[in-house]
């Protein structure tokens, strides 16, 4: 190239460089150049492109580059907000190709040492070859071997081929029994390492190993004691021994079972382990030596513990242990002594930590699970935030699981700055890759029964809120996951106060097989106030928990006062009060009259009903809607205005209706409660938060109205609201800008967000089904919200009364009223049944054996093991039959039948109203005894008058003591009232009267004798008493003579003599009893399962008297004999069922279930899963069944992406009461055709004597109401239209699409395992259509403001 003149003679040329063709420019020098440096200067030096490199700066942009965490700011600018990315960090990261998994492994085979084989003077270990789908199969075990991994992609979520992992607390199954190897059930093993046996440093199957040069054996001593010495030894000083004493067999076994690598696979350790366990054996001897010094506080603590987990731990699986699993108590002195005891915290407080914070970090860092009951607001989440922080100590994993997705997105953002934390939920995977995950409770379940290989690295499983186990719905998955976690994993939970926090933690413990540690406070951070708000006056009537009667008496004074001017007044003026008069009245014809409003004015319809029912719905007088209006805004006016000059605020309104808290905060038109900084603060965060959103979102009406309101410093927060005003609100109120906030109950469980004052509109709710009061735990969840820790000293509570002031048992019941107890809510669920099918070692029954409904049963069995035991060792009663082989054990069956027949016919006689015609005055009847064996034989006396509604019967006593016969007997000398001593001149002419007739007298109607009355006649003991019809046993044929006048009005002696040997002569032919009415000659009973009975029992005793035992003089004692026998042999069974899987409650719905599945074709007759119940396995957003069957009847394929999504829409809507949607003929004709599967579903289980409705089985799994919105939404149609469309509320919208879009990955993975490739794409499509704009813009507490 030629060269280029430059100015002074600066000379260079370009070039090309490299394969492509890269420019160089090159400086040119000439010899006369060279020599004066300075004429080689160009004119002008342009400053260098990039400033000099040093090793400094070189480290700073590598770090700036590579190391630091930052956000890619053309992906992440202002513009693309809202956008989502699926990225797959472990299927789409930069690993090598996985090779194919090899067909078989090489794993050694144990051995005692000395009996392995001798190559050149050393032991060498055996090894075999095992195929890979051994260790497959037997993958159950929770720890990493022998199961291998499974790919990448599936290490957190799982796949529906894994098995799961072993849960924890399950007995062994026969596929994990270990047989110990010859020699090593005694100390033998020992005498290799002894004598000085070599380390073992070569792998299986390699040729040669480490080289660890000469290694020395520890110098050591053992104390080997044989069987016989170690028996003498115990009778002398068991105790001692037991405490003092290291057996090689103990060790041996325990190494065993734990499966400590160095002893169970190659024994590399085995010179050092002498030293180890030498070291042990020392110490213990020389501590056995010395007489023991006195222990001092800290040396208690863990001698205590130590003592308390071994004892527990030693019952082992046949859990015959009495002591009880749940561990409170014992933690004197830890919290005095908790920096000694754990000397180096895993996390460091700036703060000092309460007692039972400290007792529950003491019990962490011993590696066991813990149970945290306190109030809200009282730290628990410190114990949370330890066990991260262990994890993180550990190289472990930690999980922290919450029941709403609002706790995990805002646990998220509140342990992002300390922790490495990750989140999972249903439409979030941020950083799966964490050592700490946040998620949801399914999604924890969903891990475990796919088996993700993500569990063998989990320590610690954070349970917040399990007060949430009472719910109804979702309490079922927190009992399946702690039934289904492995044994590795240790337990956190943290619980409101609940009355049977011990009773939950022994059921944890004993499913688990492990010690739960109890601890907790009864006591809050910030005490409580409560009082009562009644016409701008507040009345305390509760502090410190004790309720004070005098305010209440205040107000109902106030109340009285106030109600009598008015009356007096006389005024027709419209009052507030007038609005309506019956809270429930009101509040059940708000709930019938709710329909399509105008949703942009605030006043929602939810399917909720109006919190306070206050506000008169029905009244057609728009000055009278006007007027309740003011009303309301009054009140809330005067209330507010109260609590500003007490200084109040901020404070929480809790209202039980969206529609309610809309109204409420609408009402308030003039209040205005913030700064003008305020007012500056809250725009600001609002116009940032909203940025994110597109310019038609950022107009949507909700969210004008709701930055209106918060402007002026007042809230709303419900489930109505859009997702992310409902965050806007959350954190504003955290930063103490809103000061009044009108929110549903979900406020108090969702958000961590303490305030001054907490306010109830009413102390009543709709929970779905009924309108009732509010429970005491209810109650005591959303009052702790009141009070701020560190703010306030006190926090307080208020109940508005307007119409009337409650009563002081409801008041106490709910403040001071005992707190929900922990029930179960545990059900069978299809998809449950399909998982535990696929794993063999793992049944249903153990999974419901292990539920917290079953817990006191289970609890039981070893004492009904006992007590069959003792019952099976009794000595069996024979029969000696006088007349060759017995056949009294038939006679009885017959007799037992017979009675029963006898017993349904009597009580239909009873009843019947031709029977009650016989019983009038003389009638012989049988009644009911209920002392003695034998029924009593009687008469009527008296038959029901006007005063007199029973029967007045005299009745044949059975023969007892005299100390006896009447309860004054025994306290007096004196005879009982009513009875007479007749002289003894007078006694024959009386006797003589037996068969006298009877007095001429008309009855006056009169009861002279007290009844009952009691006496003896004839050597017979009777009494005259009044019974109703129910309690007669018989109506006899026979009549006799009754002298009712001398009877109830004289009270004669030969009267009763005479009535009592009338009835004597009845029994004097060898029968019991008369004979009875005939039910269908004398009664004429025309029942067809009575007369059916009927001749039954005559047929019975037909054969019983063709039998050789009737008529036996020895019938009565052999039918008591057999009587025992027979109960004996019902008990024995009734224990034996007790015990078997049969017993189980909920038994009967798991075979009715499995005979469905069997039905529709999801398990085969040998409960083997088929291809379609894989499918329904990975159906959890909707109901398994009807999702399968639709997917199976290919009903989505005439359908387009955007309609097929809406159909499914159906599944994931939870709102009952919507507008009807319009629909095209083609979605009609899906809706149809949907409707008719689920309705057959329901007649299945129906059928197979399930308690379903079909209708109703349909109507709850089904909800078409927002088939439009999703279909025009898919379509591309901008939010504002769609809410035009229905009155479902817009927070509902956005819900119900963002789980639809996990519904289609469901769907789509189905699909997958169908091989259907046309639906596959089809729900990609779909899902895609739905993913955009305000529906899915990312959460506030996950991106930041």
């Amino acid at each position: 190239m030629d060269r280029i003149q430059a100015a002074n003679e600066l000379a260079f040329r370009v070039g090309f460089s490299g394969h492509s063709g890269h420019l160089r420019v090159e400086p040119l020098y000439t010899v006369e150049d060279r020599s004066d440096p300075i004429k080689s200067l160009p004119d002008f030096i342009l400053p260098p492109a990039f400033p000099r490199e040093t090793p400094e700066s070189i480290k700073e942009h590598i770090e700036e580059k590579y190391l630091s965490v930052g956000l890619d700011a053309d992906e992440f600018s202002p513009e693309k907000v809202g956008r989502q990315w699926d990225f797959d960090w472990f299927g789409m990261s930069k690993i090598p190709l996985e090779p194919s998994l090899p067909r078989s492994v090489v794993v050694p085979v144990w051995e005692v040492p000395y009996r392995r084989q001798m190559k050149q003077g050393k032991w060498e270990t055996n090894s075999v070859q095992v195929d890979v789908s051994e260790l497959m199969i037997g993958s159950q075990d929770s720890r990493p071997l022998p199961r291998i991994a499974g790919p990448a992609k599936d290490f957190v979520r799982g796949s529906i081929n894994n098995r799961p992992f072993r849960p924890g607390g399950l007995e062994d199954s026969q596929s994990l029994e270990r047989i110990l190897p010859d020699g090593a059930s005694n100390g033998d093993w020992v005498q290799e390492m002894l004598n000085g046996g070599p380390v073992q440093v070569i792998p299986p199957s390699f040729k040669q190993g480490v080289d660890f040069g000469e290694l020395k054996a520890y110098p050591c001593s053992w104390n080997v004691y044989t069987d016989q010495d170690q028996r003498s030894f115990e009778s002398t000083s068991e105790e001692k021994l037991n405490e003092l004493s290291v057996q090689f067999d103990d060790l041996f076994k325990k190494a065993w079972e734990e499966d400590v690598p160095e002893i169970e696979k190659d024994g590399h350790k085995s010179e050092a382990e002498p030293g180890e366990l030498d070291a042990e054996v020392t110490e213990v001897d020389e501590r056995s030596s010395v007489q023991e010094p006195d222990l001092s506080v800290l040396d208690e603590i863990l001698s205590v513990d130590s003592k308390g987990s071994t004892s527990v731990l030693d019952g082992g699986g046949q859990q015959q242990q009495k002591e009880a699993w749940a561990v409170k108590g014992g933690s004197e002195g830890i919290a005095d002594h908790f920096y000694e005891l754990v000397p180096d915290m895993a996390l460091d407080f700036p703060y000092e930590l309460d007692n039972f914070q400290k007792e529950a970090i003491y019990y962490l860092e011993r590696g066991e699970s813990v149970f945290v009951a306190a109030h809200t607001s009282a730290g628990k989440t410190v114990v949370a935030e330890y066990a991260f922080a262990l994890a993180s100590k550990h190289c472990t994993r930690a999980v922290y699981t919450a029941p709403i997705k609002t706790i995990s997105n805002q646990k998220y953002r509140d342990f992002s700055g300390k922790f490495d934390v990750g989140l999972l939920t249903g439409d979030v995977s941020l950083r799966p890759e964490a050592s700490c995950l946040i998620m949801t409770t399914e999604i924890l379940r969903s891990m475990l029964y796919r088996g993700a290989d993500i569990i063998r690295d989990i320590e610690w499983v954070i349970f917040d809120e399990v007060h949430y186990v009472n719910d109804v719905e979702r309490g079922v998955v927190w009992e399946e996951v702690i039934i289904m976690l492995p044994r590795h994993i240790n337990i956190v939970l943290l619980s409101a106060t609940v009355p049977n926090t011990v009773e939950f933690a022994d059921w944890i413990g004993r499913t688990k097989l492990k010690p739960i540690r109890v601890t907790g406070t009864t006591k809050r951070p910030v005490p409580l106030e409560h009082c009562l708000f009644y016409s701008g006056e507040f009345y305390k009537i509760c502090e410190s928990e004790t309720f004070i009667p005098e305010g209440l008496k205040t107000a109902k004074d106030a109340f009285k006062k106030k109600n009598s001017r008015a009356i007096g007044g006389g005024s027709g003026s419209y009052t507030g009060s007038s609005a309506g008069r019956d809270g429930v009245r009101s509040q059940k014809q708000e709930n019938h009259n709710r329909g399509k409003q105008n949703k942009h004015s605030g006043a929602k319809s939810s399917g909720n009903f109006s919190g306070s029912g206050w506000v008169n719905q029905n009244n057609g007088s728009s000055q009278n809607n006007r007027g309740s209006r003011r009303s309301e805004a009054s009140i809330w006016l005067s209330l507010i205005n109260k609590l500003s000059k007490k200084s109040l605020l901020p404070v929480v309104i809790f209202c039980f209706s969206k529609n309610r808290c809309d109204k409420s905060a609408d009402a308030l038109t003039s209040t205005d409660l913030t700064t003008s900084s305020e007012k500056s603060e809250i725009r600001i965060f609002c116009d940032r938060a909203f940025s994110r959103l597109k310019g038609s979102d950022r107009s949507l009406p909700q969210i004008v109205r709701v930055q209106s309101l918060l402007r002026r410093g007042i809230g709303v927060h419900h489930a109505g609201l859009l997702p992310i005003v409902k965050e806007v609100v959350e954190m504003l109120f955290c930063q103490g800008v809103i000061k009044v906030l009108f929110s549903t109950e979900t406020f108090a469980m969702g958000v961590n967000a303490p305030a001054r004052t907490v306010v109830f509109d009413t102390l009543r709710k709709f929970d779905g089904r009924e309108f009732r009061q509010l429970l005491p735990g209810e109650y005591t969840q959303m009052a702790g919200r009141a009070g701020r820790r560190g703010l306030d000293k006190i926090g307080t509570v208020v109940v508005m009364c307007r119409d009337e002031i409650p009563e002081e048992e409801d008041l106490k019941n709910i403040i001071v009223g005992s707190a929900t107890r922990l029930e179960s809510q545990f059900r069978l669920t299809y998809i449950m049944i399909l998982h535990l099918l696929r794993v063999e070692e793992l049944k249903v029954e153990d999974m419901l054996k292990r539920s917290f409904a079953e817990f006191h049963a289970q609890k039981k069995l070893p004492e009904q093991q006992q007590l069959l035991m003792r019952k099976l060792a009794q000595p069996t009663k024979t029969i000696d039959c006088i007349k060759g082989e017995p056949s009294i054990e038939e006679y009885y069956e017959m007799y037992s039948e017979a009675e029963k027949y006898n017993n349904q016919i009597t009580e239909a006689v009873m009843l019947s109203s031709s029977a009650l015609q016989f019983l009038t005055q003389g009638r012989v009847v049988v009644v009911k005894s209920q002392s003695a064996q034998d029924h009593l034989l009687g008469a009527v006396v008296k038959a029901p008058s006007g005063s007199n509604k029973q029967y007045i019967v005299l009745v044949l006593k059975p023969d007892v003591p005299s100390t006896t016969e009447t309860p004054l007997e025994k306290n007096s000398g004196k005879f009982p009232e009513g009875y007479f001593m007749v002289p003894k001149s007078k006694r024959g002419l009386e006797d003589d009267g037996y068969f006298a007739a009877p007095t001429s007298r008309k009855s006056s109607g009169v009861i002279n004798i007290k009844l009952p009355y009691q006496g003896t006649a004839a050597g017979i003991s009777y009494e005259v008493k009044g019974i109703d019809s129910k309690e007669l046993l018989c109506i006899c044929a026979k009549k006799i003579k009754i002298d009712q006048v001398r009877l109830l009005e004289d009270g004669s002696s030969a009267a009763f003599s005479s009535t009592v040997q009338q009835l004597l002569d009845l029994k004097s032919g060898g029968n019991k009893y008369p004979q009875a009415l005939d039910p269908l000659k004398d009664l004429k009973l025309k029942d067809m399962e009575l007369v059916e009975a009927y001749y039954k029992w005559n047929s019975l005793l037909g054969k019983m008297a063709t039998n050789k035992c009737h008529g036996c003089i020895k019938l009565e004692e052999h039918l008591k004999l057999a009587k025992e026998i027979k109960r004996h042999k019902e008990e024995v069974n009734a224990l034996k069922f007790q015990m078997s899987d049969e017993a189980l409650q909920q038994m009967p719905d798991f075979q009715g279930r499995i005979d469905v599945l069997k039905e529709i074709g999801c398990i085969d007759e040998d409960l083997v899963v088929q291809i379609k119940g894989r499918v329904a396995c990975e159906m959890n957003s909707g109901e398994e069944l009807i999702c399968t069957e639709c997917l199976f009847e290919n009903q989505l394929d005439d359908l387009e992406p955007e309609e097929a999504v809406a159909i499914m829409s159906a599944f994931v809507f939870q709102q009952k009461n919507t507008s009807e949607p319009h629909l095209t003929p083609k979605l009609s004709e899906a809706k149809q055709r949907l409707h008719n599967t689920a309705l057959r579903l329901g007649e299945l289980q129906a059928y197979f004597k399930l308690q379903i409705d079909p209708l109703e089985y349909a109507r709850e799994n089904l909800k078409f109401g927002l088939v439009e919105v999703v279909y025009e939404w898919a379509k591309g149609t901008p939010f504002a239209d769609i809410c035009e469309l229905t009155d479902v509320p817009e927070g509902m919208i956005v819900r119900t699409i963002v789980r639809l879009d996990e519904t289609c990955r469901e769907f789509r993975n189905a699909a997958a395992i169908m091989g259907n490739s046309a639906l596959y794409k089809k729900m990609e499509t779909a899902s895609n259509a739905i993913k955009r704009d305000i529906v899915f813009a990312a959460s506030l507490y996950i991106t930041g403001v």
